[in-house]
């Protein structure tokens, strides 16, 4: 269960995404604005936020830049009906995660709110182990026994994804958008020439291999199990 603080003055919209992301299981904090939304944070422990822009006191821009100059780095969304190129630009620029404009579809945000979740945690945990086989974050390597390879971030990203859920079928779009972003201009071709990088460094592992389920996505299996 993640707890969300939820930031936006339109008392209405606010207990409609409360009501939402409780029924999908999450602890719901709430804002009217930037400024209480910085009290909440100095006083809760906050995975995410969703935030709106335009707001009295302090709106969504200078709340995302106040705590990225602090140095907090919990995903945020901004969900605003500021549509425009130029408001996407400063939105991103002072450090939201992810932009999206209003009206938006409950479900839509729903699944922006976990594939950020996903992103979060693989950014969170930094070393993984199965087996032999161990996935370092900080040096961006995959090792077995004496062989290191090192990684691009992008690769070990991917890998560490799949690992950290173990037989766990993701589809082309969910690793997409978790390790590229949904704002990459690159496409599904580009996921897939890592899959082959990656099966390539994997050729002698003894522990994990990574499968592609047909008409659906990948996962990784230990290499004891057939398929």
């Amino acid at each position: 269960m993640a707890k969300i603080l939820l930031v936006e003055d339109d008392k209405e919209l606010l207990e409609l995404f409360k009501t939402i992301l409780e029924a999908e299981g999450h602890d719901i904090l709430l804002a009217h604005h930037g400024l209480e939304a910085i009290r909440k944070i100095e006083n809760f422990r906050v995975d995410l936020i969703i935030t709106d822009a335009m707001m009295p006191e302090m709106d969504g821009y200078e709340l995302i830049q106040t705590l990225r100059l602090a140095n907090h780095q919990l995903p945020i969304l901004m969900i605003t009906a500021l549509g425009g190129m130029n408001h996407k630009r400063s939105g991103f620029n002072v450090g939201t995660d992810d932009y999206t404009v209003k009206p938006i579809d409950v479900n839509e945000m729903v699944w922006r709110v976990e594939a950020l979740l996903r992103r979060s945690k693989i950014e969170k945990d930094l070393i993984l182990k199965h087996g032999d086989t161990v996935l370092n974050q900080d040096a961006l390597t995959l090792s077995f026994n004496d062989d290191i390879q090192e990684l691009t971030q992008k690769e070990f990203k991917l890998l560490f994804k799949l690992t950290s859920s173990m037989n766990k079928i993701f589809t082309r779009r969910q690793i997409f958008e978790d390790v590229w972003g949904t704002e990459s201009d690159t496409d599904f071709h580009t996921l897939d020439v890592h899959i082959s990088r990656l099966r390539s460094k994997l050729k002698d592992n003894k522990d994990i291999k990574i499968v592609t389920v047909r008409g659906l996505g990948y996962k990784v299996v230990a290499c004891n199990v057939e398929n």
